[in-house]
C-alpha cells in the first residue's frame, strides 16, 4: 500500500505573483490581438497609387486628440501641450518661424536701416568650423556663449548680426577625402585626376557643410543664414587676398627663407598646426603615408667617418642615418671628448 503526501498550500505570497503573472500573460495576448487586427485592416484597406508624405507638417498628440502643426508658422499653444515631449514640435517649428520671419536679421525692425542705431550695433564672426567633420560638443560650447552675447545685445535694442559659415580646412579635407576614396574605393587622388578628386572634395564639402548647418540649427543659433560664408566663395578669396596684400604693405608678414615642414606624401609645405607630433621613448614602430609596413624611430645609429689619411674612424650617433651620407664636415667640441686622433 502507498500513500500520497497532501498537496502543499501555497501562500499568500505565492498567490499573489500567480496573479500577477496572469495578468500579465492576459494583457500581452490582447495587445497580440489588436496588432493582429490592425495588420489585417491595413492589408484589406485598398493602396492608394500616389502615396503623399507632408514633409512640412508634425502630428503630436494634444488631449488624446491628434493636432497638426505646420512647419513654419507660430505655434499655437492655446491647444494645450502635447501628452508627451516631442523635439519637432518644440525646437523644430520654432526655430522655422523665428527664420522665416527674419528675427535673426540686423535689418528687422528697422524702418531706415541705412542710418545707424542711436543704441549702438554688436557685430560677431562665427569662428567657421572645418568641413573636415561634422560638429562636437565643444562647437556646441563655444556657439552657446556667441549666441548667448548675440541675443544679449539684440534685447538691448541693438542692430545684431552672428554670422555664419564653415572653413574648407585645406589640406586637412584633402587628407580626409584620399583617405575615404582609399578606403571605399582603393583609389588615390593620382588615380582621380585633379578634376575628378576635386569633384569629390567638392561632394564632401556639401554633405559635411549641410550637417553642420543642420546642426547649428538644432542648436538655436540665432545667425542670419542669408550672410553664410563659405571660405573659398569669390568674396572670401577676394577678402583674403586683399588683407594678405595689407599686411605686407605694413610689412606685418613678409617673405623669408625658413624651415618649413614638408610632406612628402602631400608634397607640400604644410603648418605647424597640421604636424602630428610625438615623442618617442625607444625603438617605435609607426605609421607613414605612403608606405605599406609600419616604420622603425627612435633608433639611435652610430656612424663612424673614416679619417683621412689614416685608419682611424670617427663615430657619429644619430636617429637620421639616411642624411649622413650628404654631410660636407663635422663639428667638434675638443674639450668633451678625446679626437686627439684628428
Amino acid at each position: 500500500m502507498v500513500s500520497a503526501d497532501p498537496p502543499k498550500q501555497k501562500t499568500e505570497k505565492e498567490l499573489k505573483k500567480e496573479a500577477e503573472k496572469a495578468a500579465k500573460l492576459a494583457k500581452f495576448e490582447e495587445k497580440q490581438r489588436k496588432l493582429l487586427n490592425q495588420k489585417k485592416g491595413a492589408s484589406d484597406a485598398p493602396k492608394s497609387k500616389e502615396k503623399v508624405v507632408k514633409k512640412d507638417v508634425i502630428k503630436v498628440d494634444v488631449d488624446s486628440a491628434s493636432v497638426e502643426h505646420r512647419i513654419g508658422e507660430k505655434k499655437d499653444i492655446s491647444r494645450g501641450l502635447p501628452n508627451a515631449y516631442d523635439t519637432r514640435y518644440v525646437e523644430s517649428s520654432w526655430y522655422a518661424w523665428w527664420e522665416k520671419e527674419g528675427f535673426f536679421k540686423p535689418e528687422y525692425g528697422r524702418k531706415t536701416p541705412t542710418i545707424p542705431n542711436p543704441k549702438g550695433s554688436f557685430t560677431i564672426c562665427i569662428p567657421p568650423p572645418n568641413v573636415t567633420g561634422t560638429l562636437h560638443v565643444g562647437h556646441a560650447l563655444a556657439t552657446t556663449v556667441e549666441d548667448t552675447l548675440t541675443r544679449w545685445n539684440r534685447m538691448k535694442g541693438r542692430t545684431t548680426l552672428f554670422n555664419p559659415g564653415c572653413d574648407h580646412a585645406g589640406i586637412a579635407t584633402q587628407v580626409v577625402v584620399e583617405k575615404k576614396l582609399q578606403r571605399e574605393k582603393g583609389l588615390s587622388r593620382h588615380d582621380l585626376g585633379r578634376d575628378r578628386f576635386i569633384e569629390e572634395v567638392w561632394k564632401w564639402k556639401n554633405e559635411k557643410g549641410g550637417v553642420i548647418y543642420d546642426q547649428l540649427r538644432k542648436m538655436g543659433a540665432s545667425v542670419d543664414w542669408d550672410r553664410a560664408c563659405f571660405m573659398m566663395d569669390p568674396k572670401m578669396i577676394r577678402a583674403v587676398t586683399e588683407a594678405f596684400v595689407r599686411m605686407h604693405e605694413r610689412g606685418t608678414i613678409y617673405r623669408s627663407n625658413r624651415l618649413v615642414n614638408w610632406s612628402c606624401a602631400l608634397r607640400s609645405a604644410i603648418s605647424d598646426i597640421e604636424v602630428d607630433k610625438k615623442e618617442l621613448s625607444g625603438r617605435t614602430l609607426l605609421t607613414v603615408p605612403g608606405y605599406d609596413e609600419k616604420v622603425e624611430f627612435g633608433v639611435l645609429v652610430s656612424f663612424a667617418y673614416r679619417v683621412k689619411g689614416g685608419d682611424e674612424q670617427l663615430v657619429v650617433s644619430t636617429t637620421r642615418v639616411e642624411t649622413m651620407l650628404g654631410d660636407t664636415a663635422v663639428a667638434y667640441i675638443q674639450m668633451i671628448h678625446d679626437i686627439s686622433i684628428l
